[in-house]
């Protein structure tokens, strides 16, 4: 059986996201999956991006990161989607990334593989779950199979979210953590490990 390709497309601004991304790839590399790691197309302008120091910090520092396309979907058993909260809901610019898919849609391309998720917000309950939610009703769209970490690992109880990896950095304040890293970890081999076996399965 052939390595599960595992696609982790993300947005991030201020880089808690990217961050995040990074440790999901490293993580489902261990797991022996094959990873492309691409981030959405920045919509913002350079005056918005230059009025925050760390947005252009993170633009700078991940340049070197390819701009996601359908390919990256498609090509892709599993899919691990990262977005920022913005109103309780996924970013703008994943959103429309997202909203280009509509001709891989309507060809089935989409359909029959793993998906997940991960968000950060600034602030406590700021709308991490009803981002992943939102996120998820995509999914189901897709013809997609759900794969959220659950309660699958003790550890899942300290940073408290079944739904994906999740971060509060509290406006760059608090760093990507032990924490953090550990969910992260715990979703990369749960979607890597589920998406083996539907690959074996329907292989059969």
């Amino acid at each position: 059986m052939s390595k599960v390709k595992l696609s982790v497309i993300y947005y991030s601004s201020t880089g808690t996201i990217a961050e995040i991304a990074r440790t999901l790839v490293a993580e489902a590399e261990k797991a022996g999956a094959e990873v492309r790691l691409r981030k959405a197309p920045e919509l913002a302008p350079d005056a918005a991006i230059d009025s925050n120091p760390a947005w252009r910090a993170n633009v700078e520092a991940t340049s070197d990161v390819p701009e996601v396309t359908a390919d990256d979907v498609v090509w892709a058993d599993a899919v691990i989607f990262g977005s920022p909260t913005r109103y309780g809901n996924i970013a703008a610019q994943l959103k429309q990334f997202i909203d280009t898919l509509g001709g891989e849609w309507q060809q089935g391309l989409l359909a029959d593989k793993v998906y997940s998720g991960f968000a950060s917000s600034a602030t406590l309950h700021g709308g991490q779950e009803s981002t992943l939610l939102a996120l998820y009703n995509t999914i189901h769209h897709f013809g997609g199979i759900l794969v959220s970490p659950g309660f699958t690992d003790g550890s899942k109880f300290v940073d408290g979210n079944p739904y994906g990896t999740s971060h509060v950095d509290a406006q760059g304040s608090n760093p990507v953590n032990d924490v953090t890293r550990t969910a992260a970890g715990v979703q990369a081999r749960r979607v890597v490990r589920i998406a083996q076996a539907l690959k074996a399965g329907l292989a059969a």
